[in-house]
């Protein structure tokens, strides 16, 4: 089963893009961030057109996280648990359910945490924190899982062009590390890394200064899987080509296999 992660940057900017890149890799599950829409103004036809099942979690103008699916999803639970007065849509889970084995999905649009310091870097710290706390939760019950999205951190100098712009940024401060070191030492399994150790692999270009074309980006789009389920990761890759087409989004879709 393919699993794909994608921060699209605003669906109803970026919706014949994700429509090609689904006609073209025609994932399983799609995991989408930063929808930028409120769940009733989503637009589903073309999507389920394509055989996907939609579940949204979205806000107005800002973040949303969603699944499309070709497989049956059971238990959609929306929002991070650990703050009921947060508002903002960044976390939705759900389980897949394969021929084999079933899948814990927790699909996550990490706070960006900028200008630091301030409130906005002390709400990204105990987001992760909250974050930490569910992979404990979800380790008790020793079902797979695995924790994908837009997790806004740069882990090591090998995941970042240059490391001098991003000394002082929220996505590569020595707490913001920390806090993603906590979880995966939880025993979780860098995907990505565990497929491909060298350098230059990135997830996301930003659109000035011509960052693409010189290949000047970061890696900071992560699949975080459990013991249980790295033990069926069969590989882990991104659509970089996705990033050289008309109107893109700033990220690119990074998908597993498992075998489920």
């Amino acid at each position: 089963m393919r699993i794909a992660s994608f921060n699209i940057n605003g669906i109803k900017a970026r919706l014949p893009a994700l429509l090609d890149w689904l006609r073209e890799t025609k994932p399983d599950v799609a995991m989408l961030q930063e929808i930028k829409s409120v769940d009733e103004l989503f637009p589903r036809d073309d999507i389920e057109a394509l055989g996907y099942e939609i579940h949204t979690h979205g806000m107005k103008g800002f973040n949303g996280v969603a699944f499309l699916s070709k497989v049956p999803l059971e238990d959609v639970v929306r929002g991070l648990p650990g703050d009921d007065q947060d508002i903002q849509t960044r976390y939705i889970e759900a389980t897949v359910i394969g021929k084999k084995s079933a899948v814990r999905l927790c699909n996550l649009y990490l706070p960006n945490g900028n200008p630091t310091p301030g409130p906005k870097y002390d709400y990204k710290l105990a987001w992760m924190d909250r974050l930490y706390n569910r992979a404990v939760e979800l380790m008790k019950i020793e079902e797979p899982f695995l924790m994908a999205g837009d997790y806004n951190i740069i882990p090591q100098a090998e995941d970042c062009w240059d490391l001098k712009p991003w000394i002082d940024d929220a996505a590569y401060l020595p707490e913001s590390r920390a806090a993603y070191r906590r979880i995966l030492n939880l025993g979780l399994t860098d995907a990505f890394r565990a497929c491909d150790q060298t350098a230059l692999n990135y997830t996301f270009w930003d659109y000035q200064a011509g960052a693409w074309n010189k290949n000047n980006g970061i890696r900071i789009d992560h699949f975080l899987l459990s013991p249980s389920c790295a033990d069926m990761l069969i590989d882990c890759q991104t659509d970089r080509d996705c990033r050289a087409k008309e109107k893109p989004s700033d990220h690119v879709p990074v998908w597993v296999e498992i075998d489920i």
